[in-house]
């Protein structure tokens, strides 16, 4: 006989989407009952970890993928601008958290960092002078410098300035009042304030999902330490499982997962090992992304602030795993083959032939042409201060569009049409939006309830429903207030 466990919410995963959707749900409806279930043995053990993230606050500042420019050269900042919306969102959340008893010590999950763009070469430099002049006219980006002195480049970024040849130009975007965010701490402050009044259960392994005749759910979970079946009946399911979702919504039956599909992608970084290295460089430097490279795949020298260590990551290298989980099966892949989403899959090959073509390069590189693509940050790195670690799986989601599909490199909510049951999708911007993608959920799932809660979400987010870039006032007044909550700098015109 089944162990059964009745619920109001069920989560499945503990990371960071999970643990957000249910901080939130608990401050909105105190009375429900939660329950969390995840199949590993640890919170943020997957995508949220953050040796495994390499997103650490995505919030467009120095991502160059989120500023692309058009044949005649014209910078397109407008996913920039809704990221960085997105990412206020987020940090408003995280401010309130900590001002009332939600989160813990902020340094513990968040610490100040630059955040700074790096290209090379005369179309790179122009192209920065161009990105600088569109963003830093808006609210959201004031404060942006452009640097194209070599002593000053040298100066603020040593590690990378150190044997450099001057006679191909740089330029840097920099922005002063970035952060490093460890999604994985953050997500497990989260969860200690879910779990004073909801029930965790790690090593719990969802097999199936099956709606019941009222709109209910009933979901077969197996625990994986003692082998017990456990049957759970919940009257409302998120599927927070990272690259583990897809199979789970598969399952649900829901006719708003036909026709996706998932490709999986895997990377590695260089991890510096020699704390000298390490000391010589403090911001977050994003370069531009190879031809065919995927945006997740963009090179930049990343420091990183775990349990109150400095660290320091490069890469991305880019490879492949059928795996949609980094603890996943190499089946993973070939069971999400659907006959709603076959098509759409099939079509992806040809359209996207410089990304096959860039993985294939990719996982053909040795550790010698690993190491010069780090010169091209730092010229005097050699491999013997670096490690090669394996970062986690990301699954980009493959969209139906006519008979064909289109690969998408974001985030998707798949809801199903009585919000009964709702997943998340998708890799990049990812963790840095999380607040904002579960208000999403909340609204496509909860709509006659919403309403009813907009007082208590504008409490904890301000700004909520108003965009900042276009209230500079406001801005700068939960700017300050985020900063002083979350023991960050303040503005240098304050």
């Amino acid at each position: 006989m089944a162990k059964v466990i009745k619920t109001d919410v069920a989560l499945v995963g503990a990371g960071i989407m999970s643990a957000t959707l249910g901080a939130l749900l608990r401050r909105l409806e105190p009375s429900w009952s939660i329950s969390l279930f995840e199949r590993l043995e640890a919170a943020a053990a997957e995508s949220s970890d953050p040796w495994n993230n390499a997103g650490t606050g995505h919030s467009a500042l120095c991502e160059l993928n989120y500023t692309p420019a058009d044949a005649n050269g014209d910078i397109d900042i407008t996913k920039a601008l809704n990221i960085n919306e997105q990412f206020q969102v987020s940090r408003q959340f995280w401010a309130y958290g900590v001002d009332n008893g939600l989160l813990g010590a902020p340094d513990e999950f968040i610490n100040p960092i630059p955040h700074v763009s790096f290209c090379h070469g005369a179309d790179g430099v122009e192209y920065l002078r161009k990105r600088h002049a569109a963003l830093s006219s808006h609210t959201l980006f004031e404060g942006m410098e452009f640097i194209d002195d070599d002593a000053e480049f040298a100066a603020r970024l040593p590690l990378m300035g150190a044997g450099r040849d001057y006679s191909d130009p740089v330029a840097l975007n920099w922005y002063t009042q970035g952060t490093d965010v460890d999604f994985g701490a953050l997500t497990q402050q989260l969860l200690n304030f879910v779990g004073r009044d909801a029930d965790l259960y790690f090593g719990h392994e969802v097999r199936n999902l099956t709606k019941q005749s009222d709109g209910s759910w009933v979901m077969k979970i197996r625990n994986n330490r003692t082998g017990e079946k456990v049957r759970v009946e919940a009257k409302f399911v998120f599927v927070g499982a990272g690259g583990g979702a897809l199979h789970l919504l598969q399952k649900s039956g829901i006719s708003e997962a036909k026709g996706f599909g998932g490709f999986p992608v895997s990377g590695e970084f260089f991890r510096c090992t020699n704390p000298d290295v390490i000391a010589q460089h403090s911001a977050k430097v994003y370069g531009q992304a190879a031809v065919g490279a995927p945006p997740m795949s963009v090179p930049h020298l990343d420091t990183r602030v775990i349990n109150h260590d400095k660290g320091l990551l490069f890469g991305p290298y880019a490879g492949w795993s059928p795996k949609f989980l980094k603890t996943g099966g190499v089946m993973d892949l070939p069971k999400s083959v659907k006959p709603g989403n076959l098509l759409p899959m099939m079509s992806i090959a040809p359209q996207e032939f410089g990304l096959l073509k860039y993985l294939i390069s990719e996982l053909a590189a040795s550790p010698a042409d690993r190491v010069k693509t780090l010169q091209d940050f730092a010229p005097r790195a050699v491999g013997e201060d670096w490690e090669l670690i394996t970062a986690g799986q990301r699954v980009q989601v493959i969209r139906k569009t006519g008979v064909g599909g289109s690969l998408e490199f974001g985030t998707a909510v798949v809801a199903e049409g009585d919000g009964t049951l709702a997943g998340l999708l998708g890799a990049s911007p990812g963790a840095s939006t999380a607040v904002p993608a579960m208000i999403s959920v909340l609204q496509q799932c909860f709509s006659g309830r919403f309403e009813g809660w907009k007082s208590t979400l504008t409490e904890m987010i301000p700004s909520f429903g108003q965009k900042l870039d276009e209230n500079p006032a406001l801005y700068r007044e939960l700017w300050d207030w985020t900063n002083r909550s979350l023991r960050l700098t303040a503005r240098p015109d304050a």
